[in-house]
């Protein structure tokens, strides 16, 4: 099936500003951990799997990479919001679990174990410090970082990104899901496009 997704994303993570992750380097928290404990929260502007409407979806991606991201045995979980149709979510299982290719395709020879999907409300805010909810579950607010001329400090082409250029900062609030808990730290977000055909999307298609 052919699919596309596109919107915006907020993630944030255990990671000590910056994260290592984007450029597959060993995860870092500010207590000297070595693993990422990390969720990633998405509106669905516009999207479509094989006729299934997508569009207006939020759902959130949950991570734990144990070690640089090529290591792999990642364990990842998804939560798809209440307000979404039983279709759409099962869509959206389909896609990020890589059962219907593309850059989660990709990203899915690294999973060690998906933790499954789950249902709740999932909120996204946007503006200059958005931020995000899941109900029961994570509540996170990202203040980007800011260069001399007080624009967002972003990152480009990053060897495991979510877009070709992000911005990057600090996120605060905490989250317990699937079993995986932290106190968040680093924050990144961005516009975004995932295809089955193209090139955009996680890893700007080199994973």
């Amino acid at each position: 099936m052919s699919w596309t997704i596109s919107g915006t994303y907020v993630a944030g993570c255990s990671c000590a500003v910056l994260c290592s992750c984007p450029y597959d380097g060993q995860p870092r928290d500010a207590k000297g951990g070595t693993e990422c404990l990390g969720t990633a929260v998405f509106h669905v502007a516009e999207g479509d799997l094989d006729g299934l409407d997508l569009s207006g979806v939020d759902f959130a991606f949950y991570n734990h990479f144990p070690s640089n991201l090529t290591s792999g045995n990642w364990e990842v979980g998804l939560v798809v919001d209440s307000e979404a149709s039983d279709e759409q979510a099962e869509g959206l299982e389909r896609i990020l679990a890589g059962r219907e290719g593309g850059p989660f395709g990709q990203l899915s020879q690294f999973y060690g174990e998906y933790l499954g999907m789950e249902r709740a409300r999932v909120s996204l805010t946007d503006g200059d410090r958005p931020g995000f909810t899941v109900e029961g579950r994570t509540e996170l607010s990202y203040e980007p970082l800011t260069g001399p001329d007080g624009g967002t400090t972003t990152i480009k082409n990053a060897m495991f990104g979510f877009a070709p250029e992000f911005g990057v900062g600090r996120t605060t609030g905490r989250s317990d899901a699937f079993g995986l808990s932290y106190e968040a730290e680093y924050g990144e977000t961005a516009a975004y496009v995932f295809s089955s055909e193209g090139a955009e999307g996680a890893a700007h298609g080199r994973i």
